[in-house]
């Protein structure tokens, strides 16, 4: 039973001297980083796979129970058939090898033209990949959210491969006009598509979309935390990873949802500890 928490990234403008330390190198953001989460959800690897210097860097600058959720690069799953992608899979998770051992899942985000005709596709790419990693899919097409042969289809197959569903939780940034630059660019670029709350594998994954100002969070973060516990209470590992529109205020975000499931985030570098211990 593990409950791992992170950001959508282990840098951002608005972070020094709130998360990571004043002085820090661009290279030694992720070490400080990793002081506080526990995991990260890494986007990069979507658009190219990293070198191997830098993932060697970055598993000697995480700890041993850190674990990294890189997304398959859009050469898997925007591009051609799934039937047809699996060496470009396979590929992408050898060259992966240097943090191999802090892989906590890969991550398959399929495009909202994905439908339901590609499931067969979907399965033959699953069955090829190795058996000691973990997967989690996000899908996007109306179909797979319509409760009906294409998602119990779905979830069937995953169920059967023990493969998670990705739950994406953009209702927060949508829960206001998008009156700032950043909602705007959210607005356009987030998924909006129903919360469907299943667990089809041994880690089940949230990917939670907040809005910028706090308040707007609260009640929709709150039902999580039965859901959560109650697959921490059957033994199942969680990812949970906390975006905002602009991000700026992420880490808080993680550490107020944190701190509510009673897996408090140790305190951020260059703040003085709560009388609990907390930071916030």
């Amino acid at each position: 039973m593990s409950l791992y928490i992170g950001l959508s990234q282990w840098s951002h403008p608005a972070w020094p001297g709130q998360l990571l330390g004043r002085e820090l190198k661009t290279t030694e953001h992720l070490q400080d980083y990793a002081r506080v989460f526990n995991s990260v959800e890494g986007n990069t690897s979507f658009y190219g796979v990293p070198d191997s210097s830098s993932l060697q860097r970055w598993a000697n600058q995480t700890p041993d129970d850190f674990r990294f959720t890189f997304k398959f690069p859009a050469t898997v799953s925007h591009q051609g058939q799934l039937l047809d992608n699996s060496p470009t899979a396979l590929s992408f998770i050898e060259q992966l090898a240097p943090l191999r051992h802090k892989l906590g899942m890969l991550m398959l985000q399929l495009p909202a033209s994905c439908g339901p005709e590609q499931l067969s596709g979907l399965e033959q790419l699953l069955s090829a990949l190795p058996e000691d990693l973990q997967y989690g899919v996000e899908v996007r097409h109306p179909a797979f959210f319509a409760k009906g042969d294409a998602e119990r289809q779905f979830n069937r197959l995953l169920l059967e491969r023990g493969v998670n569903r990705i739950m994406m939780d953009s209702r927060p940034v949508f829960s206001a006009p998008p009156n700032t630059p950043a909602l705007a660019d959210a607005h356009q670029k987030k998924p909006r598509v129903p919360v469907h709350i299943i667990s089809t594998g041994p880690a089940p994954v949230i990917r939670f979309i907040g809005h910028p100002e706090p308040d707007y969070n609260l009640r929709f973060w709150q039902p999580w935390l039965p859901r959560i516990q109650g697959w921490l209470d059957e033994g199942k590992s969680v990812y949970l990873f906390v975006h905002t529109a602009d991000n700026q205020l992420a880490p808080q975000l993680a550490a107020e949802i944190a701190r509510a499931l009673q897996h408090p985030l140790p305190t951020f570098p260059g703040q003085a500890p709560s009388p609990q211990g907390q930071l916030f």
